[in-house]
């Protein structure tokens, strides 16, 4: 049975959507219904207010490298200003200039998604699969307020389709399936979406899997232990257009049996997420309505698979449960043909529950459960106005408010034991129980954006936000002080522990973020566009040394224990893109060429110290080419020596690279056939926000940071119905 987590506010909030949903239809006498535009993808729509910032990844662009990767994240690269944080092989952690993990807000279909796990193994991007992606948009620099709060690094929303309808009288029935493989690491999948439709109803349904072993890096570098996953995705969505809008609903199941990670002490052994999302989309002469409701629940355990020795004397099983729920709700007010005020509400309920079973005949891990995490509980509630105004048609801003009320709250924990082998924890234990474990923040955010088009072919945008993001459970509410327990904490892939800290703040950024744009010739023709942007982050959330961790033997191990802390950091840079037309021919086909430059640099205010993982400069120059059937790339991929390295955390410093890239297809009808070989020289490289190699290390002893993938060759087959 589906049990139903939502409280009493959640309720009240649902109330009122329903109500929202419910006007028009009682209205009908006094408002004139406008027609409903149901075929577009959502997050493509909305990146007018985003201005020059954002950035959207459509079925069509993931479509290209979906046969060379099951990592969202790492097809997102290509975006100037977007990294990868590596963890496994489907669940890298975006990074937006410099600011990571979840200081960047992801929404799925409109709904955050909270991250489930003490070392983030399943975040939010790891339910999206490339296979069946409709269209993801980026925001880089300054997000409108309505794009969510809770956030200082930037907003990344992945979007499903809107249902498809067949016209009065007819049926609709589409699809598309699809199939990859890819040597390296012996990757196979498919995907399979069809649509049977009506002129009201729409059924739809994408499925997926992916399946991989081990990758090797590059030339001398052998395999990369801890690389294997295996997963697989359903999704079935019913949508009813009605005179008073669309109404939608979807129900999705996500499951992974395993997932490695190179960059952990532990592996995933089970995720399975269930999630149901529904909306209603209303547009009317006075504007328009969107109000979603969403729940999602996910179980998440933790062991060691063979790579990491196995878990055939118990292992160390980590177990979470996370149910999240809530709804928004977003109008659109047309105030006169040139001004919009859009209005909304946001509630988010986050229940998490962490506890690590007992070792039958362990010492250290018994005879109690270890509570981590119990009974944690973290609610947020927002409200926002935004007026967007278009002065003339060379003139435009968006100007907002937003505030955000968080609320967290845990229950007591407990230790394996009180046994001196468990002494830190115990102790760690009794002083957490006897503190007030309440945290309760009132953020306030603010944003302007200025867009000028001085003449044709010019744009000039300039933004300033104000955003706040308060701390995640596992900031507040890690405890352990032993040195099994703490590194068993942290999304860093640095092998550290880490510690929580009840006093800590909320990060409080401010962000300056510019744009210029030069284009000529429409879509075909050239375009060169650069962004600055400065970012100054009050109460930071970084980290301080705080113990060196010592192995069996009492001598040092070369890791430390690190606890949570707030400091003043600032992030300043500049991305720049580029594209020109070659030539045009019915000989000779079209080319044209792409080029990317991002520099980034991130450091502590108080001591000029470098922060972590932050990406070394780097750029892409791409030659893409296309002649009746065949479309073709070869791109050069370009990463400095990454030498500034946060000391804190013993980052370790990584060359400078070159990666080339070619790719091909070509299209039959409704058939693609697509091969590509990444790293066609099988370059050997260390990736620099990697982490360090801890499924190598726990094998040969010798510690090293996670090579980047050799060679592969990868072939994929698309056909649409």
């Amino acid at each position: 049975m589906i049990r139903t987590v939502f409280n009493r506010s959640t309720t009240s909030w649902l109330a009122i959507a329903v109500a929202l949903a419910a006007t028009p239809a009682a209205a009908q006498a006094t408002l004139q219904l406008r027609d409903v535009e149901v075929e577009t993808t959502s997050a493509a729509s909305d990146v007018g207010p985003a201005g020059l910032s954002a950035h959207v990844v459509d079925h069509v662009a993931a479509g290209h490298k979906k046969a060379s990767s099951s990592d969202l994240t790492e097809i997102l690269r290509a975006t100037p200003g977007v990294a990868a944080q590596g963890a496994g092989g489907f669940s890298s952690l975006p990074s937006i200039r410099g600011l990571g993990e979840d200081k960047v807000i992801v929404t799925i279909d409109g709904a955050p998604v909270d991250m489930a796990c003490p070392n983030f193994m399943n975040p939010p991007l790891s339910y999206v699969d490339p296979q069946t992606l409709d269209a993801v948009l980026v925001i880089k620099g300054v997000s409108p307020v309505s794009f969510g709060g809770d956030n200082i690094g930037g907003v990344i929303a992945a979007r499903s389709a809107d249902p498809k309808f067949a016209q009065p009288g007819q049926m609709l029935f589409t699809g598309e399936t699809s199939a990859f493989y890819r040597s390296n690491d012996d990757a196979v999948g498919g995907a399979l979406q069809a649509t049977v439709a009506n002129d009201r109803w729409s059924v739809g349904y994408a499925g997926s899997g992916a399946k991989a072993r081990n990758y090797r890096g590059g030339d001398g570098d052998g395999a990369a232990r801890s690389t294997e996953y295996a997963k697989t995705s359903h999704a079935l969505t019913v949508g009813r257009r009605t005179g008073v809008g669309l109404f939608t609903i979807k129900g999705s199941l996500d499951y992974s049996p395993y997932e490695g990670f190179p960059n952990q002490w532990m592996d995933m052994t089970l995720n399975r997420s269930w999630a149901l999302t529904g909306r209603y989309q209303g547009a009317f002469a006075w504007g328009a309505l969107d109000v979603t409701a969403y729940h999602r629940d996910v179980r998440h355990k933790m062991n060691f698979l063979d790579d990491k020795g196995g878990d055939a004397d118990g292992g160390m099983p980590m177990d979470t449960w996370v149910k999240s729920s809530g709804v928004t709700a977003k109008a659109d007010v047309m105030l006169d043909a040139r001004q919009t005020l859009r209005v909304g509400g946001e509630f988010h309920h986050q229940a998490l529950d962490d506890s690590w079973p007992a070792v039958a005949g362990s010492m250290m891990m018994g005879p109690n459960t270890y509570l981590n995490v119990n009974d944690g509980r973290r609610d947020r509630f927002g409200v926002f106005a935004e007026l967007d105004s278009h002065w003339s048609d060379k003139l435009s801003s968006v100007v907002g408010v937003r505030h955000d009320a968080v609320s967290m709250n845990t229950g007591d924990v407990q230790p394996y034991s009180t046994g001196m082998m468990s002494m830190k924890d115990a102790m760690a234990a009794t002083a957490f129980n006897a503190a007030d474990h309440k945290h309760d923040d009132g953020n306030w955010g603010a944003t302007a954006l200025l867009r000028y088009a001085p003449t044709a072919g010019v744009t000039l945008e300039a933004g300033y936000a104000r955003k706040a993001q308060s701390p995640n459970l596992y900031q507040l509410y890690a405890w352990g002080r032993g040195a099994m327990s703490s590194q068993m904490i942290g999304w860093y892939g640095d092998g550290n522990g880490y510690v929580g800290n009840l006093a800590l703040k909320a990060q409080k950024a401010d962000t300056f973020s510019g744009a210029v744009q030069f284009s000529r010739g429409g879509e075909d023709g050239w375009r060169l566009k650069i962004e600055p942007f400065y970012t100054r982050v009050d109460d930071f959330i970084d980290a301080r040394k705080i113990a060196d961790l010592t192995n069996m033997m009492g001598m040092p191990s070369g890791f430390v224990q690190l606890q949570f802390v707030n400091v003043d950091a600032e992030f300043r840079g500049v991305d720049v893109s580029a594209q020109a037309p070659l030539w045009s021919s019915e000989a000779f086909g079209k080319a044209r060429l792409e080029a990317t430059l991002s520099a980034l640099h991130g450091e502590n205010r108080a001591n000029g110290a470098p922060l972590y993982r932050q990406m070394p400069l780097n750029g892409r120059i791409a030659l893409q080419h296309a002649k009746g059937p065949w479309t073709s790339a070869v791109e050069l991929e370009l990463v400095a020596d990454k030498d500034r390295v946060d000391p804190v955390r013993n980052e370790r410093k990584t060359a400078a690279y070159q990666l080339l890239n070619v790719r091909t297809a070509y299209q039959w009808k409704t058939v693609t056939l697509s091969l590509a070989v990444e790293n066609l020289a099988n370059q050997s490289y260390d990736l620099p926000l990697g982490g360090v190699s801890l499924g190598d290390y726990g094998a040969t002893g010798s510690l090293r940071q996670t090579p980047g993938r050799g060679r592969s060759v990868d072939v994929g087959l698309t056909a649409r119905f």
